[in-house]
């Protein structure tokens, strides 16, 4: 089994900042990515940001650029998100998503964690 816990989302007004963390925890060979997705409601899911465990690339959707920093730490298998600059817009369930093998032998899996709400409002 594979789980992603989550923490930090919640209510704030707009301009301030969050940090969200996650935890990948279970039988897992190998992280290839971990990043961040968020949903609002009547939305889809749509990518944040994402870092690569192998050499740290980094990629951003363009509304959170400059606003959103992801780090990671592959030795505790942790990423986190701080949020700066919040905007009404940046409103949603937030996810955390790890791109895995938990075996040598399978291909690269997605998981996710369970969502935590971030609400930014005045």
């Amino acid at each position: 089994q594979v789980q992603l816990v989550e923490s930090g989302g919640g209510l704030v007004q707009p301009g301030e900042s969050l940090r969200l963390s996650c935890t990948a925890s279970g039988t897992i060979f190998t992280i290839a990515a971990m990043g961040w997705y968020r949903q609002a409601p009547g939305k889809q899911r749509e990518l944040v940001a994402m870092i690569r465990t192998s050499g740290g690339d980094t990629n951003y959707t363009d509304s959170v650029k400059g606003r959103f920093t992801i780090s990671g730490d592959n030795a505790k298998r942790t990423v986190n998100l701080q949020m700066n600059s919040l905007k009404p817009e940046d409103t949603a369930v937030y996810y955390c998503n790890a791109n895995l093998k938990r075996y040598p032998v399978l291909p690269l899996q997605d998981y996710w964690g369970q969502g935590t709400q971030v609400t930014v409002s005045s």
